[in-house]
């Protein structure tokens, strides 16, 4: 199995050959282990490089972190990619659920993501852990309860990176941000907060 290099090359993040097999690897544990386990409903090799492509795409336009927190990571969107193509910096992918934890460790061993660390809890419950610089999410709840949920993580260099529908009008009524962009790109809207609200 091998990606289309070509529709990555329109990201311009300087995507090596380690890159390429790491997600390839990473494609084929997600097709083998998502049959049985009913990850997602997106198996094909064309919809999980979709998937990565929205996962990476934020990489262009965001400013550098040195260290990440992705909340509810579940079949490995965004923040198991971003570990893959930041292998450099420190990342937690944070997830309650212990099927898709088993998932994401045999990924994180099998692809030797030294700078990846699998936390199996729900987000407000970890303790103990250094703020994080980045922030990520993909529809997991709203955007008002997400910036709640991870004031144990964050602190006021924190900026997040949540990865939005349709609804995104609606929640930044009620979540009263003030200092943020979105880029919209297809039908994703990629909400970019900086410093903490």
């Amino acid at each position: 199995m091998q990606l289309n290099r070509s529709n990555f090359e329109p990201l311009n993040l300087n995507l090596d050959e380690q890159f390429y097999e790491r997600c390839e690897k990473f494609v084929a544990l997600l097709q083998q282990w998502g049959k049985v386990h009913n990850f997602t409903a997106e198996l094909e090799t064309d919809q999980i490089e979709k998937n990565i492509i929205d996962s990476l795409y934020p990489l262009q336009f965001i400013n550098n972190f040195t260290s990440f927190a992705d909340i509810g990571t579940g079949a490995g969107y965004p923040g198991l990619l971003i570990a893959i193509a930041q292998p450099h910096i420190k990342g937690a992918l944070i997830e309650s659920r212990s099927k898709r934890c088993a998932f994401l460790s045999f990924v994180k061993n099998a692809l030797k993501l030294e700078n990846l660390e699998v936390i199996c809890a729900r987000v407000e419950e970890v303790e103990n852990q250094e703020p994080f610089e980045l922030i990520t999410s993909r529809a997991v709840t709203n955007t008002s309860l997400l910036l709640q949920l991870t004031k144990n993580i964050s602190d006021e260099h924190t900026s997040y990176l949540f990865y939005k529908g349709s609804m995104l009008k609606e929640e930044l009524q009620e979540a009263k941000l003030n200092n943020y962009k979105i880029i919209n790109v297809h039908e994703r809207n990629y909400l970019h907060i900086q410093g903490q609200q």
